[in-house]
């Protein structure tokens, strides 16, 4: 059953945080997904990353539920790991459909934005996908760090304007943290797989009660907005979509 969790940090912005699709449909062309988005009449939508899957060989519903999606509030999103090992041919396939949708696609860079009175810089990170997988399985896995973190995105700007970073993979949140964002907002772990009591069992590299799984979590002044998503195994784990009032 689709869930909608709603997490009040503030008062003024709604965020619709949408993450790790997959390959999982909501009715007829994703129509209860979106649906149930619309309902939350979101000022921005955020995907961070795994909209689709990398044995996927059709992109129609793709195109269809983001276009929609489109239709409701901007949307702006970010690769997933799942994205990144998209075949090349698959890849420029993928890219069309966000073209022609008018999602804005974020690689390693920002949008500035104004919602009411609040000036935001939005950043997306793509990490290298060694952070994910290394010669074929998940030993040494590369970190990321906040020097990294200098390297694909700049220095952290002090110009007054909210940091708002999307990044897929939470489990390198403290350095988020130490290069200065405000809010990040994250996925991939789809929950820890199965939840008991509340925490998360298995993060995709295999690794047993990963510490940022779902919820908010806040590591210094950063806040770490972490969706479970919606496609994968779950067990005691629903599928869901969040919205954040910042």
């Amino acid at each position: 059953m689709l869930k909608t969790r709603r997490e009040q940090i503030g008062s003024d912005i709604r965020v619709v945080h949408i993450s790790d699709l997959h390959k999982r449909v909501f009715g007829r062309n994703n129509n209860r997904l979106c649906e149930r988005v619309r309902r939350e009449n979101p000022d921005i939508i955020m995907i961070t990353g795994d909209l689709v899957t990398r044995n996927m060989e059709d992109f129609r519903i793709t195109e269809i539920t983001l276009g929609e999606l489109c239709r409701i509030a901007p949307v702006l999103m970010i690769e997933g790991n799942h994205e990144q090992s998209l075949p090349p041919e698959k890849k420029r396939d993928y890219y069309g459909v966000i073209r022609r949708t008018g999602a804005v696609l974020l690689k390693n860079t920002r949008a500035d934005i104004s919602v009411g009175s609040r000036e935001i810089s939005l950043y997306g990170l793509c990490e290298p996908y060694t952070a994910y997988k290394k010669n074929g399985g998940y030993r040494d896995l590369d970190n990321v760090t906040a020097d990294d973190m200098n390297r694909y995105l700049g220095r952290c700007p002090d110009n007054g304007r909210e940091i708002w970073l999307m990044a897929h993979n939470p489990l390198h949140g403290r350095a988020y943290a130490q290069w200065g964002a405000d809010y990040t907002f994250s996925g991939h772990v789809h929950g820890g797989a199965i939840r008991i009591f509340g925490h998360g069992i298995l993060s995709p590299e295999r690794r047993f009660f990963p510490k940022f799984s779902k919820g908010v979590y806040t590591i210094g002044k950063m806040k770490l907005l972490v969706s479970a998503g919606l496609g994968k195994l779950r067990v005691f784990n629903p599928p869901e979509i969040v919205t954040y009032i910042i």
